[in-house]
């Protein structure tokens, strides 16, 4: 007994060197109070544009759309695309039909860019989804507007992206709008790190465990192009809004679910 107790004080110690207050709190929040993801309000409005429905999710699977969001459970089929065949958060990655988002249930696997998923033609799908996927990539409305190509009228387009008050973006300010448009007019790709220098000064490491020290992570963010863990822009709702309302796409909800999903559901007009 005295062992144990040693052993998770001990550990308590070192949480709280490390990470500090937040490390602690988040470490007995886990321990007695786990999140438990649930099913969002008005499911059967979702249900309504997924139902059966074949389309493509960027950047996946992802387990919101099997808890949250259960899309995945009704669906008739999910392609995929990924950056690399090689990445974080999927490990090897093959293409061909290897998507599995469900039990058994197989998509073809894309590996391709966000913005550009040239193999695919227009209007092939009847939605597309995202989960933490456009924050990451350089040029929001060159990606977007690739999404929006390769979903037929009338289809959804549904993107999920963190709430920067809950994440350790929290420090950062909200991207403009009219910064999304020099970067489309200045054809930024995935090379570029224009705010890099914001991000290091700004990201609360006591958030992110996973990116280690502060010279581990200024090493990792520097090879973004290899593994893409930065977050180029920091978005709500108002801004999401905007980016829709730029290529007409009409937004049918707006939802915040914990601990820090911002849901936007819309559909081409």
């Amino acid at each position: 007994m005295y062992t144990i107790i040693m052993s998770k004080i001990q550990t308590l110690l070192k949480t709280y060197v490390t990470t500090g207050y937040y490390g602690i709190k988040c470490l007995v929040k886990d321990k007695f109070f786990p999140y438990k993801g649930r099913t969002i309000k008005r499911m059967d409005l979702f249900l309504k544009y997924f139902n059966g429905k074949i389309g493509i999710e960027i950047g996946g699977p992802s387990a919101i759309f099997s808890k949250e969001i259960p899309i995945y459970q009704v669906i008739d089929s999910l392609d995929g695309c990924n950056f690399s065949s090689q990445t974080i958060w999927e490990g090897t990655i093959v293409e061909g039909q290897n998507f599995n988002y469900l039990g058994s249930k197989k998509g073809h696997q894309y590996i391709c860019e966000a913005s550009n998923l040239k193999e695919i033609p227009d209007n092939k799908y009847d939605f597309l989804i995202a989960s933490h996927c456009l924050e990451h990539c350089a040029n929001t409305l060159k990606t977007v507007k690739e999404w929006v190509r390769v979903i037929k009228k009338g289809g959804a387009i549904l993107l999920i992206l963190p709430d920067k008050r809950y994440t350790f973006d929290h420090n950062r300010p909200i991207s403009t709008f009219g910064h999304f448009e020099n970067d489309l007019n200045n054809g930024i790709n995935e090379t570029d790190l224009t705010h890099l220098t914001e991000i290091l000064e700004l990201h609360d490491l006591n958030m992110d465990l996973a990116a280690g020290t502060k010279e581990q992570f200024k090493k990792r963010s520097f090879a973004n192009h290899e593994n893409r863990c930065l977050h180029h822009h920091v978005f709500d709702f108002k801004l999401l809004q905007n980016v829709y309302k730029y290529f007409d796409i009409k937004v049918v909800n707006l939802t915040f679910v914990k601990p820090y999903h911002q849901i936007i559901l819309g559909i081409k007009r």
